[in-house]
């Protein structure tokens, strides 16, 4: 049996940290249905803001109860199919965990990884300059050009340790 050599990652040091704020204004928002070929609606940019508020990571159910206080009129399927669309045309990104709900978010302007609790459903963002170095040097190994990727991992957060 052939030997697979693995390389540890050192210990991350604050400069391998990248924080990025990706807000959009109400400018941005409008932009990205009208990207989509969708009128823009006062329904539609209110999940936006729904989707860009607090919570990053919410499911379709937790975003149809925060707009729906906002306005009642709107229906869980409307707040899906909307969903479903941006997901489609690649403006919301679903990070899946198990078989749990999936989770949506707008996609980022600038790419980021996931750490997900498998007890609470936490999910922390964060990118690593050494994590992409060492993505890139692993697809070349195999021979493959990356176009994109999706690192997700999974452990116990912090608070669920402590339960």
């Amino acid at each position: 049996m052939e030997k697979t050599e693995f390389t540890f990652l050192p210990r991350q040091k604050d400069e391998d940290i990248v924080i990025h704020d990706d807000s959009f204004n109400e400018d941005e928002l409008k932009a990205l249905i009208r990207r989509m070929n969708l009128k823009v609606t006062s329904q539609r940019l209110l999940i936006l803001y729904a989707l860009c508020e607090g919570r990053r990571h919410v499911t379709a159910q937790e975003l149809y109860e925060k707009v729906v206080k906002k306005d009642s009129s709107i229906g869980f399927a409307t707040v899906y199919r909307f969903l479903r669309h941006m997901n489609e045309q690649k403006f919301v990104t679903e990070v899946r965990m198990g078989g749990l709900p999936a989770r949506y978010e707008l996609t980022p302007k600038s790419h980021h990884d996931h750490l997900t609790c498998s007890d609470c459903g936490q999910i922390v963002e964060f990118e690593n300059k050494q994590i992409e170095v060492l993505q890139e040097k692993v697809a070349k190994q195999f021979g493959f050009t990356l176009n994109h990727h999706v690192l997700e991992l999974y452990g116990i957060c912090p608070q669920c340790q402590v339960k």
